[in-house]
């Protein structure tokens, strides 16, 4: 019986410069990846709306529509989210934390391998895809959290919560390990697979997780900081935690 090689996956790159916009999409072209380019922010959302990648490399210094501004307006459009990698300058790092914030999954620094920028669009890619769906798939609860590995769903009791592709995978991470103390560096380890980074990076999806599972993100309880030490997810109610079917 003959098979059929799945589709390739389509990655768009937003890039105005076209020598790193001409390099990088020769090296996820040969990677397999189907590849798109914008030049632009707003050619760049139209893309994504004609398209539908299943990722986005933006690059954040955009003529007229900035790579920030896009990153917002793609978080805003309801829906899945579909996983950004950003392109920072080197002396961006305010402009870099803010692309975290506003929900970008990685980055890199210009200049930058662009091996290493395929490795991190395979990364992301990897973590945002759902394996098939299993009616057996354990869930992960605590308290009125439920997370399911398997659909790459999260609720918090009957909402849906809108969580990017490292924000679930930090979250399951923490409902697999509470009341643990896993410092900045062991949760870019285990979460990004990193073993050196930005430790911002942690700090900013923490952040972000905290605004969307708890109740007042000022005063977490689910999320906790230990200080000089790192974070420790407590779950509210201890006797509701554990394992169990994903029902909607």
């Amino acid at each position: 019986m003959s098979t059929h090689p799945a589709p390739a996956r389509r990655v768009l790159v937003v890039e105005d410069d076209p020598t790193v916009a001409e390099v990088v999409t020769g090296y996820l072209a040969r990677a397999g990846y189907e590849v798109e380019h914008a030049a632009d922010g707003l050619a760049a959302l139209e893309a994504v709306a004609v398209l539908r990648p299943q990722l986005v490399v933006l690059d954040l210094m955009l003529p007229g529509l900035d790579g920030l501004e896009v990153c917002r307006r793609l978080r805003a459009g309801g829906g899945p989210p579909v996983p950004v990698v950003m392109l920072t300058a080197r002396g961006e790092e305010a402009d870099r934390i803010l692309g975290l914030e506003l929900g970008a999954d990685d980055y890199l620094t210009k200049p930058f391998s662009p091996r290493e920028l395929v490795l991190r669009v395979t990364s992301v890619l990897r973590r945002a895809e759902a394996p098939p769906p299993s009616a057996a798939s354990a869930v992960l609860r605590a308290g009125d959290i439920a997370v399911s590995p398997g659909a790459r769903r999260a609720r918090r009791g009957d909402r849906e919560l809108p969580l990017t592709a490292r924000e679930f995978d930090l979250l399951a991470f923490l409902l697999r390990n509470p009341r643990r103390v896993f410092s900045r560096a062991e949760l870019l380890r285990h979460v990004w697979g990193w073993e050196f980074g930005d430790m911002s990076t942690v700090t900013v999806h923490v952040r972000r997780l905290r605004e969307k599972v708890e109740d007042d993100p000022a005063v977490p309880k689910l999320i906790t900081t230990v200080w000089s030490a790192g974070y420790r997810f407590d779950p509210l109610d201890e006797s509701e935690t554990g394992r169990e079917d994903f029902r909607t």
